[in-house]
């Protein structure tokens, strides 16, 4: 392989599906673990191994001369591409926050538009009597909010503390934002790397994602959506028995305790 081919570009120029970049982006970060968790059970044995590495691809019955895909599977090489992808999205998230600076002293349209939303978002939650969360700016950039959330009393979250990033886009609403839960939480919606799955109902409002991750985090009787079995681990013994909807219950409730350590 090329070393060319490890230099991801995931930018306007380099991809052919721009209208979906950002989606494809979130929901690559969202499902990471269940990708490679899939890899791990075809080299464990763990399921049945139709193919191994080095393998050739078996011709389908639609490829023929022209339209064929040839090639060996390789299993290790997967994994660290995957990996290379998942690095290069948290890169550029990262990078968001630098652009994001130069757009504010700027005083872009932009800038100006998350400043203006984030203080009416702090104003609505600081006049709620029993509000859940204080919002700040990280080194007073608008392109990067932190949330702390406290658990709502007599829930399953009661007592916690959880800190939350929020990093934006600089061309937010077109690029949406990307949520790690930085404190530790075992929860359906949250992978272990600490990525939160959440669908916003109005993209261009920073207000409705925060209403949509505090929604995200409480919810306590969910109907079952394939689309948000982003922790397989605690996916599988909240939607399992009820001797397994318990121990993710124990689960939560022990990372809920260690945040308040």
């Amino acid at each position: 392989m090329d070393d060319d081919e490890d230099k991801l570009e995931l930018d306007d120029e380099k991809l052919n599906f721009a209208p979906f970049k950002d989606l494809c982006k979130r929901r690559f970060l969202w499902y990471y673990e269940s990708y490679v968790n899939a890899i791990a059970n075809v080299e464990n044995g763990e399921k049945e191994q139709k193919v191994k590495d080095g393998q050739k691809f078996e011709r389908m019955p639609f490829e023929g001369t022209g339209n064929t895909m040839d090639g060996v599977f390789h299993y290790p090489e997967l994994k660290r591409r995957l990996a290379l992808i998942k690095d290069t999205i948290n890169q550029e998230t990262d990078r968001w926050a630098a652009e994001g600076l130069t757009a504010t002293k700027k005083e872009s349209g932009n800038a100006a538009n998350l400043q203006r939303q984030f203080d009416q978002v702090v104003d609505s939650y600081q006049n709620k009597k029993n509000y859940t969360c204080d919002i700040s700016l990280e080194d007073g950039n608008p392109f990067v909010w932190n949330l702390t959330y406290f658990g709502r009393p007599m829930t399953h979250l009661d007592g916690g503390i959880f800190r939350i990033k929020i990093s934006i886009s600089p061309r937010f609403p077109e690029e949406q934002p990307r949520v790690m839960v930085l404190t530790k939480m075992f929860h359906h919606r949250i992978s272990k790397d600490g990525v939160l799955c959440y669908f916003v109902r109005k993209p261009e409002e920073m207000k409705s994602h925060i209403e949509t991750i505090l929604e995200a985090l409480e919810e306590e009787q969910p109907p079952y959506d394939p689309r948000t079995l982003v922790n397989p681990e605690a996916a599988k013994l909240y939607w399992g028995t009820p001797e397994e909807k318990k121990q993710y219950n124990r689960q939560l409730r022990r990372s809920v305790q260690r945040s308040m350590e």
